[in-house]
């Protein structure tokens, strides 16, 4: 595999380095739309790799990535494993429960100590909002957030993007970007960092997003960010020609914000009947884990010919192989980014 400058896109955005000048990524809201372009275009290579049978190059052989996650998952922390053992580099995982913030250490403390330890890059999920941008201003090398609080989730927002444009073009359509098209998110808004960083990735590239939400799970004011607002579900989906379900956060909850989930249900579910109500072929998504039943039925969920639940996960791994690829490129010297140090 060879860097950006050989890609059929290459026009879009400047050569070399200077097309993705950004040592850290911390949230889409730094990004401008060609840098997001340029990550959509090179995470298209690791999608045709990941296909293939065999699956790994040596890209970033000899390189050390610590996976730093101070808060519970699954897929992302198995996509970012499964990412950067693709590319040949040394995978170490940094469970919470393991580590020695248990025991008191600083977040701080916790950055000087990892930085020490002389990794290439560092990949953060944290509780906080805002500290991964702590965790990168106290270390030497990039460093990618994986989730922080209810502030953004990058790679996220990314990945769906480069899911949506792929069954995009799967179905023959123009889908260099997305205008024109009319994109719903409906479910816990509040606390979804989810939310935010697609909104900020999907209006880059054109889209026109509509929240959806009980009032008291719609963050006040977001109407600033350029979003539709809507409580109403049904209406919201009017025209919608894609619709992504957010769960409820419950964890992130403290208080009562819906009288049940079977009411929770009936107004906001996403069931057959109710996606009738948007386009003939509008698609749908979610990042997950799914509650099905409660944000989302199995069998609206499970639709072969609508649902891209599954292709969001398979694109996950390849934007995130993108990811740590362009932010090491620097540090391996590849030719044409040193310029952007």
């Amino acid at each position: 595999m060879t860097p950006s400058d050989t890609s059929p896109h290459a026009a879009r955005y400047p050569a070399g380095g200077l097309a993705f000048p950004h040592r850290d990524l911390l949230g889409i809201g730094q990004l401008e739309r060609h840098e997001i372009l340029f990550l959509l275009d090179e995470a298209e290579q690791w999608v045709a790799l990941n296909r293939q049978s065999a699956k790994h190059v040596d890209a970033l052989a000899g390189l050390t990535i610590i996976n730093a996650f101070f808060e519970n998952s699954t897929r992302t922390l198995l996509s970012f494993e499964i990412a950067g053992k693709r590319l040949g580099a040394d995978v170490v995982n940094m469970h919470a429960a393991q580590s020695s913030v248990k025991k008191g250490e600083t977040l701080i403390d916790t950055a000087i100590t990892l930085n020490a330890m002389r990794a290439d890059a560092i990949v953060i999920r944290h509780w906080s909002s805002g500290a991964t941008g702590l965790i990168a201003d106290k270390v030497d090398c990039p460093v990618l957030n994986a989730g922080d609080g209810q502030h953004e989730h990058p790679t996220q927002g990314l990945l769906d993007a480069l899911a949506l444009r792929n069954a995009l073009r799967e179905r023959g359509e123009s889908a260099e970007d997305f205008t024109g098209l009319n994109i719903v998110i409906c479910g816990d808004i509040l606390h979804s960092r989810v939310a935010r960083s697609n909104l900020l990735c999907l209006q880059a590239l054109g889209a026109s997003v509509r929240l959806c939400a009980p009032p008291a799970l719609m963050p006040v004011g977001i109407e600033a960010m350029g979003a539709e607002v809507f409580h109403d579900f049904d209406a919201a989906l009017d025209g919608a020609d894609v619709v992504m379900m957010l769960r409820l956060q419950t964890e992130r909850m403290s208080g009562q914000f819906i009288p049940s989930a079977r009411e929770y249900h009936h107004l906001y579910g996403l069931t057959k009947a109710r996606l009738e109500k948007a386009k003939k072929d509008t698609l749908v998504m979610h990042p997950g884990p799914m509650n099905r039943g409660v944000e989302i039925d199995s069998e609206v969920a499970d639709m072969i010919d609508r649902s891209i639940i599954t292709r969001q996960v398979e694109m996950g791994v390849a934007i995130r192989m993108a990811c740590l690829d362009v932010l090491t490129r620097r540090a391996r010297g590849v030719d044409g980014w040193e310029e952007a140090a």
